[in-house]
């Protein structure tokens, strides 16, 4: 039976393997008939696109706060452009990267205050929520190692800052994973690719069926 309207997204630190693991997802819900939307945070409409040239870009100068509400305005329009509108229509959204992030970059990785990243990620947001949450989580070294090959060696603005920034990223990752442990799925992202892929897929079937 498709699975419908339903809300999944991807988290983790750099090179963990979310546009990997978010095509294989695609993929197989498709083959099982669901009508699949995939976006990315930040980007997925043009002006979220035009915003991540300038967040991603190496050198770029962005306080912590304007990082932050950057973000935001990106979330906010891709919500009201393209995931509501997803979701009412009973599509599947697939979003590398969402509210979660923010929190985790911003507050966890910036230092920014928690209750404050939580009010701009409401407003943003709305209400609307992911239904299931994908954490693939990997020590940083690992995935910044990966993302240097695959992105030839050139660091974006996250990729360049240093190890203490990402311990503190995933720490706030798993923080969150264990406070909502019903939305979370926190898997190891170190291990094969088709691994990872055949629990995303086990753990989708049986909460979102």
């Amino acid at each position: 039976m498709p699975i419908a309207g339903k809300f999944i997204t991807f988290e983790g630190g750099e090179g963990a393997g979310k546009s990997t693991q978010i095509a294989l997802l695609a993929d197989r819900l498709a083959t099982a008939g669901s009508k699949v939307l995939r976006l990315r945070e930040p980007g997925g409409t043009p002006l979220g696109e035009r915003l991540r040239e300038a967040l991603k870009r190496p050198g770029e100068s962005i306080t912590p706060a304007a990082e932050a509400l950057l973000f935001a305005a990106c979330r906010a329009q891709l919500v009201a452009e393209s995931v509501a509108p997803a979701l009412a229509r009973g599509e599947v959204v697939l979003c590398d990267r969402f509210a979660d992030s923010t929190t985790a970059y911003q507050s966890g990785g910036r230092g920014l205050d928690r209750t404050l990243i939580a009010s701009v990620n409401r407003l943003a947001c709305g209400d609307v929520r992911p239904h299931l949450t994908v954490l693939l989580d990997v020590d940083p070294a690992h995935g910044l190692g990966r993302a240097s090959v695959r992105d030839r060696g050139q660091s974006d603005r996250f990729e360049a800052l240093d190890a203490a920034f990402h311990l503190r990223v995933r720490a706030t990752y798993l923080d969150l994973a264990r406070e909502e442990p019903g939305r979370f799925l926190v898997l190891d992202a170190a291990r094969p690719p088709a691994a990872v892929s055949d629990d995303i897929w086990h753990e989708v079937t049986r909460r979102l069926s």
